[in-house]
């Protein structure tokens, strides 16, 4: 008589994700580095620039006013990079992110400052004007089939002739009050304090928990799928070190003059197209198209829809950037956004993002526009010549792309 077996339960069932979380892990430091050799050189690079700055300023590179200042004065060419790392994981590039930078801040000087009209029928008309450059952008490469050099090249000329004949080749200026808060306006005093801003101190606050929270579901995540991790100390570790940095830049803010009203704006954009790029489909084939264009085609991926809209982005954050710059400089001015094109993709490339496309992320970008930030506000407070910067800035560039070709090639070899 045949005899039945029943099967049995495995009597040690595999530990909830969560509490694993708490367990599991290398602490091999130096092989986590290895394998994320591109992306923690980067933060380390960040630091070590911000380090080196304040030595030779002699600290003023740390003091509230000046970190203040590189939020201001900078925060445009972040939001460029959002969108330039997104274009560039795609597989193309974007040379007339300035020349929309001048056309949509032109426009909004023209109907505020010109005709009288609101300073939001500004803003609003900025975006539209942003989103139809992108639409013009995006239907030449996505459906036409022509490179996205040569149409952003054709873009760069036009939109700064354009940009030229709606300012009939003068600036303008000012702009309103409330204009210029998007740019230079800070939160402070909401919440008291004494000395400080405690909103900024607060906001800070919220910001780290955020991180640790999306840091542990992240590793959380990876243990279920069985990838490698660190260790919990090494984990906690990293983030009391991004805590202690971020709640040290907003007690800087918190000295100053509070919290930047354009600094939210970046946040709320990173944190959005952080989302984005790498929770939605929409942001995953951005990645399948720049990692693998045949394999993203037959996967059945709308190669041209998402190109298209790549580019319709592209132009909804230029027109940012303009009405950002524009609000910073009180005007509108022919050259406004002279390039700047050329910022946002170093700081793409100096973020991790790849040459070939397929690799890259936004935080990435905003390390790799802060790094620029830095160099040059602390060249110009040593008062190193202007020409003297641009040989930096290019070398940077050039060891920043240097260094992905190698670690593509190491990585070839060790297969």
């Amino acid at each position: 008589m045949a005899t039945t077996t029943t099967p049995q339960a495995d009597p040690t069932p595999k530990e909830p994700a969560p509490a694993a979380a708490l367990h599991t892990g290398t602490s091999d430091l130096r092989a986590l580095i290895a394998r994320n050799l591109r992306t923690s050189g980067i933060y380390v690079a960040f630091v070590a620039i911000v380090a080196l700055f304040a030595v030779l300023t002699d600290g003023v590179s740390l003091s509230p006013g000046n970190i203040t200042n590189i939020v201001l004065q900078y925060s445009y060419i972040l939001v460029l990079a959002i969108g330039m790392v997104l274009v560039i994981i795609a597989g193309h590039i974007d040379l007339s992110v300035g020349s929309v930078v001048a056309l949509t801040g032109a426009v909004s000087a023209v109907l505020v400052i010109q005709q009288g009209f609101p300073w939001w029928v500004g803003v609003v008309a900025a975006l539209a004007v942003g989103i139809a450059v992108g639409a013009w952008h995006g239907f030449w490469v996505a459906y036409v089939g022509i490179p996205a050099f040569i149409v952003t090249l054709a873009g760069m000329l036009l939109f700064r002739g354009m940009t030229l004949q709606v300012l009939d080749n003068i600036s303008l200026s000012p702009f309103p009050q409330e204009y210029g808060r998007v740019a230079s306006g800070f939160l402070n005093g909401l919440l008291g304090g004494y000395g400080y801003d405690a909103f900024t101190l607060l906001i800070g606050a919220v910001a780290v928990a955020g991180y640790a929270v999306s840091g542990f579901r992240t590793r959380v995540a990876r243990i279920k799928y069985e990838q490698p991790v660190e260790s919990f100390p090494l984990f906690v570790g990293r983030v009391v070190l991004v805590g202690a940095v971020v709640m040290y830049f907003a007690w800087q803010l918190a000295h100053a003059r509070g919290l930047p009203i354009v600094l939210i704006i970046l946040a709320v954009l990173v944190i959005a197209y952080g989302i984005i790029s790498k929770r939605t489909v929409f942001g995953r084939q951005i990645y399948a198209i720049g990692g693998n264009l045949a394999a993203a085609q037959l996967s059945g991926v709308k190669v041209k829809v998402v190109n298209f809209w790549i580019f319709v982005n592209m132009g909804f954050l230029a027109a940012v950037a303009g009405i950002i710059y524009s609000s910073r400089s009180n005007g509108a001015q022919p050259a406004a956004g002279n390039m700047f094109e050329l910022d946002a993709i170093a700081a793409a490339f100096i973020g991790g993002a790849a040459v070939t496309g397929g690799v890259g992320t936004v935080v990435g970008a905003m390390v790799g526009g802060l790094i620029m930030a830095v160099m040059s506000n602390g060249m110009q407070l040593m008062g190193v010549e202007q020409q003297i910067q641009s040989i930096v800035k290019g070398l940077v560039l050039l060891l920043a792309v240097a260094f992905d070709v190698y670690n593509k090639r190491r990585a070839g070899a060790s297969r």
